[in-house]
């Protein structure tokens, strides 16, 4: 975090990234001082509504972040910027995004939590996007230019009111990672996950402990759950916000969990809470023991849509079989269930050292009817999803079974379904 004194006086000349959070209402002239180095400018959490119209003149400027503002409208002038890359403007007011604020060399552009109705056909002339999220705004239908988005890996369009998914939309060649959930398209499905039986525990027989974590979606404590007449039993206990993340509503991870059901490569699900003082949806599920830890990290912003490893993650062949294995066949359930996952990465796989795997966060999973029209396609977006997780694995493995470069090339296909996936990973290694 940088401050206006700093910025005034000199002392961040060259500087590459800036961040000010101090309640602009202006966008401060001083930052041109900077246009020699600058390539990354967050301007998130002000009271900023517009910027200058000779913005470009920052040349080097490769992303900005303007989030938790007040733009009614993505600024035009952003197009105008020859570097820019990564657009962030969640959690602001716009309603339109005109064709001339799209840089011509955008990446990944952000619009998550806004009010946006309809977005321009220029959108599918960005022939570098590789990253696009829109989830939490008011759509009714995707411009059918963005068909033409060969190289887009990752959309979330959830929590719209997108009344079908287009048929062009699964047949994008490099998708992986699609979340749709919350559009009226598939509400029933969604209801009926959400209403899958499950245990009712009562927010009193619980005792909240230590906070084990925190994410976009929800806070994760430690807990006792105190049984009439019996010991106290250690669980953890998800609380959801309610607020909309970039992947789309908690309430539509919380039906993906329960429909899930039981499976040993993904976190139990012991119950759902009832009566919390404030109202709020939590579930209750086993106690992860420390042993386990995330396979890898999130994309920065350079890899984008590519999770980022320690420089000395390694696997035994041994442990890179078990953790592909116990993904796929959890994907495989997943699939019968008509859930997709939607965030198919390694930093949302816990493993331990002996290659022990669960699948977590289901924070972008959308729903479907596998006999329904688009099921086969969807699938196959994951399935490609599987093969770039196969790939790290591989990449990092001491000595990989002949044959599984094979499988891997095939899943970036999209070439097999999991059950087949499982089935070769079972039988040929």
């Amino acid at each position: 975090m940088h401050t206006l004194e700093q910025l005034r006086s000199g002392a961040l000349a060259g500087i590459t990234r800036l961040t000010l959070r101090c309640g602009l209402t202006e966008f401060p002239r001083e930052i041109y001082a900077l246009a020699d180095s600058l390539e990354i400018l967050d301007l998130s959490g002000n009271a900023l509504s517009s910027l200058p119209e000779d913005l470009h003149r920052l040349h080097k400027l490769r992303i900005i972040f303007c989030s938790d503002n007040q733009f009614t409208e993505l600024p035009a002038v952003l197009g105008a910027c020859p570097a820019l890359a990564m657009v962030g403007f969640k959690a602001n007011r716009i309603r339109e995004v005109p064709a001339t604020a799209l840089p011509p060399v955008l990446r990944w552009l952000v619009l998550t939590d806004n009010l946006i109705e309809e977005l321009p056909a220029a959108l599918g002339e960005r022939p570098q996007l590789q990253k696009l999220m829109l989830a939490g705004n008011r759509l009714r239908a995707l411009p059918g230019s963005m068909a033409q988005l060969h190289r887009l890996e990752l959309l979330r369009i959830a929590s719209n009111q997108l009344t079908a998914l287009p048929d062009w939309l699964p047949a994008l060649p490099r998708l992986r990672w699609l979340a749709y959930a919350g559009n009226p398209f598939c509400e029933q499905r969604e209801d009926e996950l959400a209403h899958t039986p499950s245990a009712a525990i009562a927010w009193s027989v619980l005792v909240l402990g230590e906070k084990l974590g925190e994410g976009a979606s929800g806070v994760i404590y430690k807990a006792d759950w105190r049984r009439d007449g019996a010991a106290a039993e250690p669980v953890a206990v998800k609380l959801f916000k309610g607020a909309m993340t970039s992947d789309g509503s908690p309430l539509s991870e919380m039906a993906a969990c329960l429909g899930a059901g039981a499976h040993p490569n993904l976190i139990p699900v012991l119950g759902h809470i009832e009566d919390h003082p404030d109202g709020a949806h939590g579930l209750v599920m086993s106690l992860i023991t420390p042993d386990f830890g995330n396979l890898a990290g999130p994309p920065s912003l350079d890899s984008c849509t590519r999770d980022i490893y320690d420089d000395d993650k390694r696997f035994t062949l041994e442990a890179m079989l078990s953790i592909a294995r116990g993904i796929a066949s959890a994907a495989a359930q997943l699939h019968a269930h008509g859930i997709l996952h939607g965030d198919l990465y390694g930093h949302n796989v816990l493993h331990c050292d002996q290659g022990r795997t669960l699948l977590g966060d289901f924070g972008a999973a959308s729903f479907y009817d596998p006999a329904g029209p688009h099921a086969a396609a969807l699938q196959t977006l994951e399935v490609r999803a599987f093969g770039c997780l196969l790939e790290e694995l591989l990449d990092r493995c001491d000595a990989a079974a002949p044959g599984l470069r094979a499988l891997q090339h095939a899943c970036l296909q999209g070439a097999p379904r999991f059950t087949d996936i499982k089935e070769q990973l079972d039988n040929s290694f």
